[in-house]
């Protein structure tokens, strides 16, 4: 989809959508559960949506109402479908994997756009180590394994997608033997793993975490059915806080103050770039104020990534982004990306291995045209810097939203952005 938008000042009020983080982890426990879960505010976005799909295709009934869900789980998994399709879900893939091989028979699974190229390698480690049978063709998907998956002690760097350590964290505790999970490099992204064990918690899954070194799993544990609210998502509040701070202010309805989500850090990074920002009551606001540069180290929140750029490029001075490598293996090169999208449109940003130096200016000149990169969170930023234009942009890929934010462009305009599609 392709939109042309017209620089407007954004403000005013916006509801949140739920965590996708947090739907995630709660679809799939309630889905491993003995008994009946409704799992509440959800936004079906295509992440989703493969989510609910991957555990159907595992013998699990799920009915799906307007925005939950109700989940009658199956303590023991079936492979329905030979075939599991995880969308371009890398959460999906990397949770998916080790749960499915709880099930009995061969499966596949495939993927569309740039996840049949993100690695699993972690997973290929511990097939050989096993023994369990698996097959790709030339990019990472499609796999077809063929196993089951037995305890043991597994050892997992930590310095890439914590998504693998959670899919184990899943899988471990119903295996018939104890395991423990080393973890053998500086664990980062820790705010992921604290959203999976505060879950697995809630339905009645125990670990034991040794300083984020390791974690013992004791086996033959059952998921205990519960019934969850997914709460507001840090990941894309943050869009419309730096909206607001780039602007006239925006309030945010529908977070939590005490979330656990390590995308919470935007509020930190929000002040240290001079941000004026309360919070009340479910409600965080920020007012429209100059922004200064600063250090952001995104080596526990990657997903911040694109949004931070937008505003250190219109922020006073020199901002560095730093441990920032992972957003290389995103849905795009976020580094390359952003780099190459925003300094279309007039802002100063070299690339490093793993960051950028942004040296900010004070308004975007657009009149271009920028992609999206079928990325949804660098779409979103766009959108965002579009506001702080001189002249209309015209933005390609606009549509790739739909992966975790399908009303995006519903909430734009909300916010007395000014856009329209000129494209299908």
């Amino acid at each position: 989809m392709k939109v042309r938008i017209i620089p407007n000042k954004l403000k005013g009020d916006v509801v949140i959508p739920p965590s996708k983080s947090l739907a995630h982890r709660a679809i799939i426990a309630g889905s491993l559960a003995d008994g009946k879960s409704v799992i509440t505010n959800l936004n079906f976005s295509n992440d989703i949506a493969v989510t609910t799909q991957a555990m159907k295709d595992l013998g699990v009934e799920i009915e799906i109402f307007e925005d939950y869900e109700v989940i009658t789980g199956s303590k023991n998994l079936k492979r329905i479908n030979k075939i599991i399709n995880c969308g371009e879900s890398g959460s999906t893939i990397r949770f998916m994997i080790p749960i499915s091989l709880l099930a009995d028979g061969e499966v596949t699974f495939v993927g569309e756009g740039r996840l049949t190229t993100r690695p699993l390698n972690v997973f290929h480690e511990i097939f050989d180590k096993q023994g369990i049978k698996y097959s790709r063709g030339v990019e990472e998907l499609p796999l077809t394994i063929d196993g089951k998956l037995k305890p043991g002690r597994f050892e997992v760097r930590g310095d890439i997608s914590s998504q693998f350590i959670t899919g184990l964290l899943y899988t471990l505790p119903k295996l018939d033997g104890d395991s423990e999970i080393i973890i053998t490099t500086n664990l980062e992204s820790k705010g992921y793993i604290d959203l999976t064990l505060d879950i697995l918690d809630r339905f009645g899954i125990k670990i034991i975490n040794e300083n984020y070194e390791k974690f013992i799993v004791p086996g033959n544990q059952g998921y205990r059915a519960h019934d969850y609210r997914v709460e507001g998502d840090f990941s894309q509040v943050a869009f419309w806080l730096v909206a607001g701070f780039l602007n006239d202010g925006i309030n945010c309805l529908g977070m939590n103050p005490e979330s656990l989500q390590g995308d919470r850090e935007i509020i930190k990074i929000l002040k240290d770039m001079g941000g004026d920002l309360t919070i009340d009551e479910g409600v965080i606001s920020i007012a429209g104020k100059k922004s200064t540069g600063a250090t952001i180290d995104l080596s526990q929140c990657p997903d911040l990534g694109p949004i931070v750029t937008v505003l250190a490029s219109l922020s006073e001075g020199t901002t560095r982004i730093i441990n920032a490598g992972r957003l290389r293996i995103k849905e795009s090169d976020r580094i390359t990306s952003m780099t190459t999208e925003l300094n279309k449109l007039g802002a100063k940003i070299v690339e490093t291995e793993d960051g950028m130096i942004i040296e900010g200016v004070k308004k975007l000149k657009g009149g271009v045209e920028v992609d999206a990169w079928n990325d949804h969170r660098v779409a979103m930023a766009l959108a965002v810097a579009s506001s702080r234009c001189d002249e209309p942009i015209i933005l390609t890929g606009a549509d790739s939203v739909k992966k975790s934010y399908p009303n995006f462009w519903k909430d734009f305009e909300k916010l007395s952005g000014n856009m329209e599609i000129i494209e299908e």
